[in-house]
């Protein structure tokens, strides 16, 4: 659900007009997973060209359990709807190590110019949507499913087991629904037998290919999500006085809860963000209706902020309704907690990742104010989520869609950076007595 742009410190010169790949670090494992490049890349495009929605993951499921079935791993399908669980043990006792890839699509009508490009259309909030993977959840599915095949054919040489989590719903489930990684774990994917130490993933992102991303600690923001209905009392368009329009009021209310994290928080401690994405009232030009609603987002990465931001928009709608004669209903659901990398496994992480892109490639992140449901994990076991670049060569930051735009476009050299990055990180987790 990465969402927001990756700060311009990620990389040192946004002026190069291409970036060259790195070559990887030798040994095995790296021609293994640069073997399956090909594989991995039509994986990506077929699941690209075939968008699903969370909770309806069906096709991409079955792909990806039919894979895993024809390594010869125990697959587990139908975990929190759609998700597909496999085990692969290695030829060694040892540890438990598990690495997830996330499965759904967005509401999003896709804009880029590909052979490969979704046509895909839906039914979302009684809508006619496209669906497109427009944050990489289909790059990060293949290159899972690549790091599967990498491990298993090589099982006799693992120290210990690996889980592969392919999760539906990251993006959030259909409404009335569960789904996410808070149903998986619910469905037990990291208790029983067996029972994972730690945790890795990756998210594509919008810098250069052959840059990696990484921070210990909080890489990306909690997400909460807000709903305020203002009521005021319908009345004809040239008369306003004779009834309470809404639409000023909630006009009003979006500019003033701006003014929270501007100059109310402590920003200087944490970054928060408020953001409305949906206002809504109304059908004719000429009646004020007797309803607004607003619907939007709220990002923190301190608890205590958190609280407290919630609290000042409850108050400051409330406070600019009443004024107006008006009122306002204000709801907020508490989404995912911060995505917080344990910086144990973050500083045993670094060493493996330098070997797949090099020390001037592997650079440390400024927080990302876009969310992930990773962050769930995490907090039932140490986790490390990092950010692979994807950016087309020659383009820069500034210049790139960003996550959930109908332009992201991922640049498929980086796909096999994802793979050897999983799989150093896998081998390395299990050669290690503790992190």
């Amino acid at each position: 659900m990465m969402n927001n742009t990756l700060m311009q410190a990620l990389i040192f010169g946004l002026g190069l007009a291409s970036v060259v790949v790195p070559s990887s670090f030798a040994g095995e494992w790296s021609e293994a997973a640069r073997a399956v490049d090909d594989k991995v890349i039509a994986w990506r495009r077929d699941i690209h060209q075939h968008p699903e929605l969370g909770n309806r993951e069906f096709r991409t499921a079955q792909l990806v359990a039919k894979h895993l079935k024809d390594l010869g791993l125990e697959v587990q399908t139908g975990v929190a709807h759609t998700g597909v669980v496999a085990v692969l043990k290695g030829g060694k006792p040892g540890r438990t190590v598990a690495l997830r890839a996330d499965m759904d699509a967005l509401p999003v009508t896709e804009q880029v110019d590909l052979p490969f490009a979704s046509k895909v259309k839906t039914q979302y909030r009684g809508e006619e949507v496209g669906v497109m993977h427009a944050c990489g959840h289909d790059a990060h599915t293949a290159i899972l499913m690549g790091v599967a095949e990498v491990l298993a054919r090589h099982r006799e040489q693992l120290a210990g087991t690996v889980k592969f989590i392919f999760q539906p719903a990251e993006e959030g489930a259909p409404e009335g629904e569960e789904g996410g990684a808070e149903l998986m774990i619910e469905n037990g994917v990291l208790s029983g037998d067996p029972k994972p130490e730690a945790i890795f993933g990756l998210h594509v992102g919008p810098f250069p290919t052959g840059f990696i991303g990484y921070r210990a600690k909080g890489i990306m923001a909690a997400s909460d999500m807000f709903e305020i209905t203002v009521k005021g009392k319908q009345t004809h368009g040239s008369s306003p006085w004779t009834g309470i329009d809404p639409i000023v009021v909630a006009g009003q209310i979006a500019n003033a809860i701006q003014l929270i994290p501007a100059r109310q928080l402590n920003i200087t401690r944490a970054p928060a963000v408020i953001s409305i994405g949906s206002i809504r009232g109304g059908v004719r030009g000429n009646i004020i209706p007797d309803k607004v609603t607003m619907i939007g987002t709220i990002r923190t990465f301190d608890s205590a902020m958190q609280d407290d931001l919630h609290r000042r928009l409850q108050i400051t709608a409330s406070n600019i309704a009443e004024a107006a004669g008006a009122t306002a209903e204000v709801t907020v659901n508490r989404g995912y907690p911060v995505t917080y990398n344990d910086p144990a496994l973050t500083q045993f992480a670094v060493p493996s990742l330098q070997k797949v892109v090099g020390q001037q490639r592997l650079l440390e992140t400024d927080p990302v104010m876009g969310a992930e449901d990773f962050s769930l994990y995490q907090e039932e076991i140490p986790g490390l989520i990092f950010i692979l670049g994807v950016n087309k060569d020659g383009v820069g930051i500034a210049e790139a869609a960003m996550n959930h735009s109908p332009h992201f476009f991922v640049n498929e050299d980086a796909l096999k950076l994802g793979v050897e990055a999983l799989t150093t990180l896998a081998v390395d987790y299990l050669n290690s007595s503790e992190t």
